[in-house]
């Protein structure tokens, strides 16, 4: 692994990167709790024919806080900056969780950027009304995040919290190896990270919820190749959640993982891998 920083709109982001420089690039881009570590079981397996850059979002592990905010739109933003601020034209995208919600916006807004994309474990911007009602209860952990200053205080103060929710996240407890969830828990107590989880769920309830419920991003058309991999058995994006997306998509597929949670990239790296080349390489 190689560790850089790139500053962008004046926040200094960290990446680290693995691979031939010269190599078709690919911007990996992390969910909540976690930050560029966890890609390193994905490594192996793809830095032999991509140049992986594993970007620290801002305010996650060893990138600075936003100076913009958390927002969708500005994080959606900061993508495509980051491929400016790195001279790369365009990219692959492989995006997890929360980092696949700005991966959506980005590739739909600035598709010229990204040949692929690759997103794990997160509903696209088109989900029905009716599954996005049944599926609401999910969700319910979300209420302890998204109230400033409640959300920073519990990421700080409760790392139990955090442990717990990425227990929940897998099917099986003994994807994780030693020393990953404790990683996490201790990296979301900093207190720029835990400002930035809070953010992040502070937006989506404030403002991308009620964007889905007025159909604002009904304007938006993803002409980027995209697959979306769903977890079977991931408790908080089941694959049921994902139907619809195909009628706001020129080529969208969802493709679920037998017995894998929330966290496939730890779970079932070699699927991701699997999943990675089939579509990097079409």
């Amino acid at each position: 692994m190689r560790h850089h920083h790139v500053t962008v709109d004046g926040v200094r982001l960290h990446y680290a990167e693995a691979g031939d420089p010269g190599a078709p690039p690919v911007l990996l881009v992390h969910g909540f709790p976690q930050h560029w570590y966890t890609w390193r079981h994905l490594l192996p397996g793809l830095a032999g024919e991509y140049r992986l850059i594993c970007l620290d979002m801002p305010g996650f592990g060893w990138s600075q806080a936003s100076s913009g905010g958390y927002g969708t739109d500005r994080r959606a933003a900061d993508l495509v900056a980051v491929l400016d601020a790195l001279g790369l034209e365009r990219v692959r995208l492989l995006a997890h969780d929360w980092g696949a919600w700005a991966g959506f916006l980005a590739c739909a807004r600035s598709p010229e950027r990204f040949s692929h994309f690759l997103a794990l474990n997160m509903v696209h911007p088109w989900p029905t009304r009716r599954n996005t009602l049944r599926h609401a209860w999910r969700f319910w952990y979300t209420v302890l995040l998204e109230w400033p200053p409640l959300g920073r205080q519990v990421l700080r103060r409760w790392p139990a919290f955090t442990r717990y929710l990425l227990r929940r996240g897998v099917a099986d407890r003994a994807a994780w190896r030693a020393g990953e969830i404790e990683e996490f828990a201790t990296a979301a107590r900093q207190p720029h990270s835990a400002r930035a989880g809070e953010g992040i769920h502070r937006a989506f309830v404030a403002h991308d919820i009620a964007a889905l419920r007025r159909k604002e991003f009904h304007s938006l058309r993803l002409t980027v190749p995209t697959v979306i991999l769903a977890g079977e058995r991931d408790v908080v994006i089941p694959p049921g959640l994902l139907a619809g997306g195909e009628l706001f998509a020129d080529a969208l597929a969802v493709e679920v993982l037998p017995g894998c949670g929330h966290c496939p990239q730890h779970e079932r790296p070699e699927l991701v891998v699997a999943a990675a080349r089939r579509l990097f390489a079409s």
